[in-house]
């Protein structure tokens, strides 16, 4: 695997040997934990085992939960309060899947933003790319029909503002969402069909997890510095790396006991600090929310949907030029699907020869600013339209244009005018600069950060 000379597992007795041959299932285990991996890995590279084990168990909760669960109108609620206080520790696994949803995109967004930072994106890694994003994707998908199902009050009138938004799309935009719904409105067709595909789709997701790592295991990990291992030799791969097994394994279970610790801390003391209250009230199609929000990993995009009202200049010109038909509706869902589609691209738009952000000075401050942006637009996508005296569609789209800006105009252009840092020639370079001991009369270079 990765195309690392190494050491491949070889059976030893009768009865391996003969297993080897009919299925090497030990084989494959072996040069998975043991493939070479990138000594000079530093802490975000454990959000890989985070996420593993956030798949694990929104799948065993869910399994658990969907055995007392009811996909009714009249039931869904009822069931979702009889788990709450009737079931065996129905209380606790709730609370392990709602908030577990959370650490699942925290972990994600951490994931994404090192692999934007350290070009984790960039040749020969764009198909591991692409994979990660459609699992994003489906994250999203998943997540969203999952806030449905307790049939509170969020969750109706969520589900039925998110989904209005497809009907804005001109000739076929109602049919969609007739098809999404299963009717003209948000209903027990509906309640049906967001459960399956809630069940459904996290086994589609952990399919593609195994594409996503046997992508990357066979072009090999990304590291801090961008710089590849050196493949020339087994004994020259030896001095850029280490195995997995037993030098990361243990890392990631360290850092993994940690993020634990605070998660189930966060389930056993504030469980519901991110629900939205409302979503306690079983959902009533006659009464309104007075502020519609969706979960906090939504936020963002979110807020870049809502940038887009009717007087800004953007919408008017797109809207008289097709004599009607794009409206502020239809820009703003086009910006969110769009804010998701520039990520994947960056493969492409980002013209630098250099792959990690530790050696691009100029780039450093764009990407600290792409970090701000989205974090900005989270808390602005919280509040309604008329909070900060009217401001928040005005700050949504200053951020939203930025959003777009670092990806379609900032990442082909520093390609070109940036001058990057010198790079480490290996991966022992770079290690020995930062671990290694000096000695006496020899002096070690030093890292870049």
């Amino acid at each position: 695997m990765a195309g690392i000379p190494h050491d491949h597992y070889e059976p030893k007795t009768g009865g391996q040997r003969w297993l080897h041959k009919r299925l090497p299932i030990v084989g494959l285990l072996y040069d998975t934990l043991m493939i070479p991996t990138p000594k000079n890995l530093n802490w975000m590279w454990v959000w890989g085992i985070v996420l593993f084990f956030c798949l694990a168990m929104q799948i065993v909760t869910g399994i658990v939960l969907v055995m007392h669960y009811t996909p009714h109108v009249d039931m869904a609620f009822a069931s979702v309060e009889h788990i709450m206080r009737n079931v065996n520790g129905g209380h606790f696994i709730r609370y392990l899947h709602q908030n577990g949803a959370s650490l699942f995109f925290f972990a994600v967004y951490l994931h994404i933003f090192r692999g934007l930072y350290y070009g984790s994106y960039k040749a020969p890694r764009e198909v591991t790319w692409i994979i990660g994003m459609l699992i994003y994707l489906l994250m999203m998908a998943t997540a969203f029909m999952g806030y449905v199902l307790p049939w509170g009050q969020m969750s109706f009138w969520g589900a039925t503002v998110i989904t209005g938004f497809f009907g804005v799309i001109p000739g076929i935009g109602p049919e969609i969402q007739t098809w999404l719904l299963g009717g003209p409105s948000v209903d027990n067709a509906t309640l049906n069909r967001f459960f399956s595909l809630h069940y459904l789709l996290p086994f589609v997701i952990l399919g593609l997890a195994i594409l996503h790592v046997w992508a990357f295991h066979t072009t090999g990990n990304n590291n801090p510095t961008g710089v590849e291992v050196r493949r020339g030799s087994k004994e020259e791969a030896a001095r850029d790396t280490v195995p997995f097994w037993p030098y990361f394994v243990i890392k990631d279970l360290f850092a993994l006991a940690v993020i634990l610790a605070v998660f189930f801390a966060i389930v056993g003391f504030m469980p519901n600090y991110l629900g939205h209250p409302d979503n306690y009230i079983e959902a009533n199609p006659l009464v309104t929310p007075a502020h519609i929000v969706p979960e906090w990993y939504f936020l963002p995009f979110y807020a870049i949907l809502k940038a887009f009202t009717a007087d800004v200049w953007f919408v008017i010109a797109l809207n008289w030029i097709s004599f009607g038909i794009i409206d502020a509706a239809l820009v703003g869902v086009l910006a969110m699907f769009a804010s998701i589609a520039v990520m994947a691209l960056a493969p492409w738009l980002d013209t630098s020869s250099v792959r990690s952000g530790r050696y691009r000075p100029m780039f450093k401050w764009w990407f600290a600013l792409l970090v701000v942006t989205f974090i900005v637009l989270m808390w602005v996508g919280s509040l309604s339209a008329d909070a900060l005296g009217g401001w928040v569609p005005a700050i949504s789209l200053v951020f939203t244009t930025y959003w777009f800006g670092y990806f379609l105009v900032v990442l082909p252009l520093l390609g070109v005018i940036e001058k990057p840092l010198p790079q480490p020639a290996t991966i022992e370079e770079d290690f020995n600069a930062h671990y290694a001991k000096p000695t006496s009369g020899s002096a070690v270079a030093q890292p870049a950060e």
